[in-house]
């Protein structure tokens, strides 16, 4: 009975999620609902003057009101993981020439690794996501609804390519639109690609793993085609 309770609660991540893929750099809900992610940076308001800030609220305000669909701004805050960076200068450090310069620069790297690891720094990560659905298109008619709902009823919604082709260009516009409003204020952005997306959702969804074990590059991974 005890080793049926235990099994009963754990769970494979893949049945918590509701993501079905992720391609071009957009999320696919298994709904068929599409998400597009900005890394935002930030801004030091108390730094501000006063009129400054009076500035960045007002603009703020008007950015949120010219919005006729939702938007999910989220904050990450993480320890610093500076392991590609250290591997950076390894790399350089096995090139290097001069013994002197090999020995302090391997004293750097224990150094600055030390140096994070006690210090427990963490780094706080903004995002907007930006979200899709056929249903809020105007130009989706009742019948394509029908057809989509029908589709929902069995499962994961299947997307061939030029449906999703058009439904990320609808999408890509609403990106426009906040990319163009955030910029108004000052802050700086880029949309997530495919790799991007994949470690974002990795590291959320595996925080303890993550900082063990790194996800390979989509792109060098070999697809093993079944039948």
């Amino acid at each position: 009975m005890e080793m049926q309770s235990k099994q009963s609660k754990g769970k494979p991540t893949q049945q918590l999620i509701r993501i079905a893929e992720i391609r071009d750099g957009v999320t696919i809900l298994n709904d068929g609902t599409m998400r597009a992610t900005l890394m935002v940076s930030s801004i030091n308001f108390a730094l501000k003057s006063q009129e400054e800030q009076d500035a960045i609220i007002y603009a703020y305000q008007d950015f949120l009101n010219s919005l006729d669909f939702s938007v999910q701004i989220t904050m990450s805050s993480r320890k610093m993981d500076i392991t590609p960076y250290l591997e950076e200068v390894k790399v350089l450090r096995d090139k290097q020439q001069n013994e002197l310069l090999r020995l302090q620069m391997d004293e750097y790297i224990n150094f600055v690794g030390e140096l994070v690891k006690e210090s427990n720094i963490m780094t706080k990560t903004f995002f907007v996501t930006v979200p899709f659905s056929v249903q809020q298109s105007t130009k989706e008619g009742q019948v394509a609804k029908i057809f989509k709902g029908a589709k929902r009823a069995t499962g994961k919604v299947q997307m061939n390519d030029d449906e999703f082709e058009h439904n990320r260009a609808q999408l890509m516009q609403r990106v426009n639109q906040i990319a163009m409003g955030l910029r108004g204020l000052g802050l700086r952005l880029i949309p997530l690609q495919t790799q991007e997306l994949l470690e974002l959702y990795y590291n959320m969804y595996n925080p303890t793993t993550s900082r063990n074990q790194r996800l390979h590059n989509a792109g060098q991974l070999k697809v093993i085609e079944t039948d």
